[in-house]
This record gives structure tokens, C-alpha cells and sequence, in this order.
């Protein structure tokens, strides 16, 4: 028997170490918590064979929902004993009665066989996430190998929509749309024509509305590169008296000097507004203008003064439409993150950047459909304002297939992609 141990930051990782050391044939036999991850180890008792064929397993799906009923019994044994040690406590506590004062130290003896009854459970908690990680990934792989091989066209289509950067939850909910077109072709056709309907644009151009218009974000996402580029737009089309350029960001090394210097190449007023500084106040000389352009800091999510910046931009005395400025080349979870930090001061939609730089446009669009975050504007290169354009929602479709992946994900990365959404009941394999 081969037994080897390995060690990763999380159960996914060390399964898929596992996978490629041992084969998709191994057993885990023990997993614990480590510093720095998790410790698996892993045991195969026979040669593995070459090129194993992914074919469902029947013993394997038998032996899992064993797995799946001794972790349900096991939670609720732990519920149970949990409701069982809190009564005895108080029945503890009823039958002594009111403690005099002098006996209050030794009273500690029961907190102690708490704590200890706390640790248990702790550890019971933990053995259970650490089977439930482990069932996920394996179902995950399961699910997807039964889908392979009794609907190849719906496997396809996952490939396809993965290649595009699309989430897993976007991917389940378009397929679900084509489940019951049979032509190939005919059936990709449908589905980019619903993502396309999916994608929100405005009716009506920001610009083109008026107001005050904030871009708000992480640093890095082009925030104030955008800001020039609307107001090169604005004053090329409609001359620079009816717009006024502020500035919020008093944090980053030139960030003012760069607005102060579009403004005298535009002929454009701009305004600082310092720290501390009333926005409604500093507003209040721009009221006759027709648009007023701010441009936000990109503070650290748990910096004080982002929290004060987004409760000035929520308020209604400066009736601000904010825009959440998204990179197309940031990682999912940190556009997940910014959407959860800036949607507290309210969006009005997302101007989505750095197109031409990114690798694909499905992180950007997913967050965008979840959310429902309307596309106001997109940008792909420096020019000012060349680079601005007006979305729409086929031309962003087509881009994205144009972006997507050359090379077929792997089969780990659909194993773990179900892992996480395969045991919906939209996506078992029917």
C-alpha cells in the first residue's frame, strides 16, 4: 500500500495534490488542521492505471452517501449534546440555589468543564467541515463525470461558458434557459442572446442626465483616468462652462495635482475637498453647473475615513449618482469584495476598465449580472476620450467570446467548480 501525506491551504488544494500524486483511485484516510492549512493523508493500494477513463462510479457514489448519513447523524448528535450539556448546566445551577458571596470562587469548576465541553465541540465542528470538504470535492468530481457522459452537449456548453471567465451560478442559470434545444449550434446561439439580455446598460447616457456623478472604487481600477475621460467628452461635445471637476482624494501623492492639471488643459473649475470638509458644502457653489464630476480615494475597505467618504456621497443633500469603477483585469474576489464595500453609499451602476489589458471579461460581467449593476460606460486603453465607449450588451457578448480562453479547462477545475454548486438539484446530471 502507498500511503504519502500532503499538506496545502485549504481541503480543495490538498485534494487536488492528492489527485495528481495518487489518481482519482485514492482513499483518504486521515485529515487535520496544520499551521498554515491542512494535512491530509492519502493511501492507494494498487498500481494506477494508465489514462483511468472518467466513467461514473457506482461504489463510489454508494460509499459517499454512507459518508453523507454518518455526517448527518453525526450533526445531529452534536446538536443534540449541545442541548443536553446547556440543561444540565442550568439544572446544575437550579439545584444549588443562590450562591453566597464567599463561595463565588469555586464556582469556577463548572466554567472550566465547560470550556473543556466547548473544546470538544470545537473539534467536533471542525472534523465535520473537514468530511463535508471532502464529500464536496468528490461529489463534485462525480457529478461532473456522470454529466460528461450522459449529456456531452450540456458538458460542452460548461467548457465553453468556463473558457469565457463566466461564474458558476451565471453558467447553471443560462444552460437551464437552452436545456431543451438539441442542435448544438442553435443552442450556443440562444445562450449568448440570453447573457446579452442579462447585461444592463442605461437608457439614457450619465452624461447626457446631468448631476453629480461619483466613481468610486479600489485604488487601481482607473478611477480618475475615467473621470478625465467624461469630462473630455463633456466639453468636447457641449464646451467647458457647464461642468465642474471635484476632487475627494486628498490621500494619494499627486492625485489632486493630476485633477488640477486636466482642469487647465480642459478650462475646467476644480474643487479639493479636504478632510473633515462638509461635501454638501463644498457642492454648494457648483449648483448652477449641469454636471459635476467627483473623483473618490480608493481607501483600504477598513480605513475610517472610506467609511465617512461613503456615508458624504450616500447623503441626500448632495443627491450623488455613484458609479463603481471595476477592472477587468482584478480578480473575482476582489471585485466581489469592492461591490460589497462601495455598495453601502448606493450605486447607480459600473463603469467596467482596462479592457484591452485584461484576459478575459467574465469576472466583470458576472458581478455585473448578479448584482444588477447597470454597464454605464467601459474603457480599453489611455486615450482621452478616445477610449470611452457607450456599452452595448451584444458588442460586450461578442467581446467576451472573442476574449475567451484557448485551452479547454482542465478536468480539476470543473470537478471543483461542481464541487462547490453540484449537489443543486438544476445541476445533477439527469
Amino acid at each position: 500500500m502507498q500511503v504519502k501525506r500532503f499538506f496545502a491551504a485549504d481541503m480543495r488544494q490538498a485534494m487536488k495534490l492528492v489527485r495528481d500524486e495518487l489518481g482519482a483511485d485514492a482513499s483518504i484516510i486521515a485529515n487535520r488542521r496544520v499551521a498554515g492549512g491542512v494535512e491530509l493523508t492519502a493511501a492507494l493500494d494498487y498500481q494506477m492505471p494508465v489514462a483511468p477513463s472518467r466513467q461514473a462510479n457506482p461504489e463510489l457514489e454508494a460509499e459517499l452517501r454512507k459518508t453523507q448519513s454518518l455526517i448527518a447523524t453525526a450533526h445531529a448528535e452534536l446538536v443534540t449534546r449541545s442541548e443536553v450539556g446547556s440543561k444540565d448546566l442550568q439544572l446544575q445551577a437550579e439545584d444549588l440555589g443562590p450562591a453566597p458571596v464567599a463561595a463565588a470562587a469555586p464556582i469556577a469548576q463548572p466554567a472550566a468543564g465547560g470550556h473543556f465541553e466547548q473544546s470538544a465541540l470545537d473539534a467536533m465542528r471542525f472534523e465535520l467541515n473537514g468530511l463535508r470538504e471532502l464529500i464536496e470535492v468528490q461529489l463534485g468530481s462525480l457529478a461532473w463525470g456522470q454529466l460528461q457522459t450522459r449529456r456531452p452537449q450540456q458538458a460542452n456548453l460548461w467548457r465553453r461558458l468556463q473558457r469565457m471567465g463566466l461564474s458558476a451560478d451565471l453558467s447553471r442559470s443560462l444552460l437551464e434557459k437552452v436545456s431543451n434545444i438539441d442542435e448544438p449550434r442553435q443552442a450556443w446561439r440562444m445562450l449568448l442572446a440570453h447573457l446579452a439580455q442579462a447585461i444592463n446598460t442605461p437608457k439614457v447616457e450619465p452624461l447626457e442626465e446631468g448631476g453629480v456623478i461619483a466613481l468610486v472604487g479600489p485604488a487601481g481600477m482607473g478611477k480618475t483616468t475615467t473621470l478625465a475621460k467624461l469630462a473630455a467628452r463633456y466639453v468636447l461635445k457641449y464646451g467647458a462652462q457647464n461642468v465642474a471637476l471635484v476632487s475627494m482624494d486628498s490621500y494619494r501623492i499627486g492625485a489632486q495635482e493630476q485633477l488640477n492639471t486636466l482642469g487647465r488643459i480642459l478650462n475646467v473649475s476644480v474643487t479639493q475637498v479636504d478632510p473633515g470638509q462638509s461635501l454638501t458644502q463644498a457642492l454648494a457653489p457648483l449648483a448652477r453647473r449641469r454636471v459635476v464630476l467627483i473623483d473618490t480615494a480608493g481607501l483600504p475597505a477598513n480605513d475610517p475615513a472610506l467609511r465617512m467618504q461613503l456615508e458624504a456621497l450616500a447623503s441626500r443633500g448632495v443627491h450623488a449618482r455613484n458609479y463603481l469603477v471595476m477592472a477587468a483585469t482584478s480578480q473575482d474576489q476582489v471585485l466581489t469584495a469592492a461591490f460589497h464595500t462601495y455598495k453601502r453609499c448606493g450605486l447607480a451602476g459600473c463603469v467596467l476598465t482596462k479592457l484591452d489589458e485584461a484576459g478575459s471579461l467574465g469576472g466583470v460581467l458576472s458581478l455585473a449580472i448578479s448584482q444588477r449593476l447597470p454597464v454605464a460606460y467601459t474603457t480599453d486603453g489611455p486615450r482621452i476620450p478616445d477610449d470611452l465607449q457607450i456599452p452595448r450588451s451584444h458588442q460586450l457578448v461578442s467581446r467576451a467570446v472573442g476574449m475567451q480562453a484557448q485551452d479547454e479547462p482542465s478536468e480539476d477545475t470543473m470537478a471543483q467548480m461542481y464541487s462547490a454548486i453540484g449537489s443543486q438539484p438544476a445541476l445533477r446530471a439527469s
